[in-house]
């Protein structure tokens, strides 16, 4: 499984890329703190999950969101933010996220679900 980390803080994402790459079966292909490079990701290479920062360096995790909208595939987003709030929760389940997760709250629960997501995809090719 092919994963692309989207996150702005440099410390998270390297613990963020220890953690994913030290999981059996899935691959981290990149990691960026820009919409537009994670768009462009997205598109050129075959992601199967993002893992998606909704506040970025440049542009937002709601901006990745919408242009995934427009792919024929759409890799599975998982969106990992410092805002919990109910309201971007909606929004971001809106524009296609299939997790919302607090990064607080949640931080440790991101390798047992895209462990899931893996085992998932297996059964269903």
């Amino acid at each position: 499984m092919r994963v692309l980390l989207v996150e702005d803080s440099t410390a998270l994402a390297e613990r963020l890329s220890e953690t994913i790459t030290q999981l059996a079966g899935v691959n981290l292909i990149g990691t960026t703190d820009t919409e537009g490079v994670a768009i462009a990701v997205a598109i050129k290479e075959d992601v199967d999950v993002i893992v998606l920062d909704l506040h970025l360096k440049q542009g937002t995790g709601f901006g990745v969101m919408k242009a995934l909208a427009t792919l024929q595939r759409k890799p599975t987003v998982i969106v990992l933010t410092n805002f919990g709030l109910p309201e971007y929760e909606k929004a971001s389940l809106a524009f296609g996220a299939a997790l919302f997760l607090d990064k607080a709250r949640d931080f440790a629960r991101l390798p047992e679900l895209l462990i899931k997501i893996r085992e998932e995809q297996l059964t269903s090719q």
